[in-house]
């Protein structure tokens, strides 16, 4: 189980089992899982929602999930594609991270996004579902994003702020002092693996006061490199990742262009075995 001497949140478990049945998770790439690729189904990602809401599942009967994440999109995207479907699926438990994309383009306004999350928390609050929002990593230890880590901030205490009035539950990313290390994001170094994927889990199940066997996860040890080769690999990240994002900001294209979510209806939650195709998991829709 989880150590009760959890030095970043405290822990305080829930008297009884988890109260929520029925959990929709919102937003972007972050919370679709991107980063987390299952094996064995190409192009499918598992992530830290679908690994918050196994643990759910395993702890009270007749729990469904649904995430309807896309990647790439923007706030407003996300506030028109997906706040009304949320609302129609009756969750009493929503997770809502929205903004990052905006966050890091040149020239955004923390504050502007701010008040587009605001007024969507309004909407999700009103249900009188459970709603977990989310702050920004702290970008410090990343040379490519070190430069915008004051507008983060400032956008994070927008979000501290927005969750003190409509009561809130923070997953606070910018204390999670563990995956400020890119041994914990994917190649492209803007997404989370599955290291990186499995804390965030662990933080948000931490935030819910739900008891878990979540262990940490021991990244493997940097990798000696000289200088030229270092230059190399970021040559190689350049070329593959960095250059393809500046041309789909130029063209105003997403790479969530024609992608649709990964679980748009609640359904049951089962644990992947090993090697499992992820289709036979998914069960019937409830």
């Amino acid at each position: 189980m989880q150590s009760r001497d959890d030095r970043r949140t405290p822990y305080v478990p829930n008297a009884g089992p988890h109260p929520w049945r029925r959990y929709v998770a919102i937003g972007d790439s972050f919370t679709e899982g991107i980063g987390d690729p299952i094996a064995g189904a190409e192009g499918e990602h598992r992530g830290w929602a679908d690994r918050v809401a196994e643990v759910l599942a395993a702890q009270v009967d007749d729990f469904a999930y649904a995430n309807l994440a896309v990647r790439g999109k923007l706030i407003q995207q996300i506030v028109d594609d997906q706040i009304a479907p949320a609302l129609a699926l009756s969750p009493d438990l929503i997770t809502f991270s929205a903004g990052g994309n905006d966050v890091i383009r040149p020239g955004s306004d923390p504050d502007s996004v701010a008040q587009l999350f605001e007024d969507a928390v309004v909407r999700l609050s009103s249900t009188g579902a459970t709603v977990v929002v989310f702050t920004g990593i702290d970008t410090n230890f990343t040379p490519v994003f070190r430069g915008i880590r004051g507008k983060v901030a400032i956008y994070n205490e927008n979000i501290r702020a927005i969750a003190d009035r409509y009561d809130c539950i923070v997953a606070d990313q910018w204390s999670l002092k563990e995956v400020q290390d890119m041994r914990f994001f994917d190649d492209d170094r803007l997404h989370y693996n599955a290291l990186g994927h499995h804390e965030v889990a662990r933080m948000v199940l931490r935030a819910l006061n739900v008891p878990n066997d979540l262990q940490p996860m021991q990244p493997d040890p940097l990798p000696a490199r000289t200088w030229r080769e270092a230059r190399a690999v970021d040559l190689v990240w350049a070329r593959e990742y960095l250059v393809p994002w500046v041309l789909r900001r130029l063209r105003h294209q997403s790479s969530g262009d024609n992608i649709t979510a990964k679980r748009p209806d609640p359904l049951p939650v089962v644990t992947l075995a090993p090697g499992q195709d992820s289709s036979a998991a998914r069960g019937e829709q409830v």
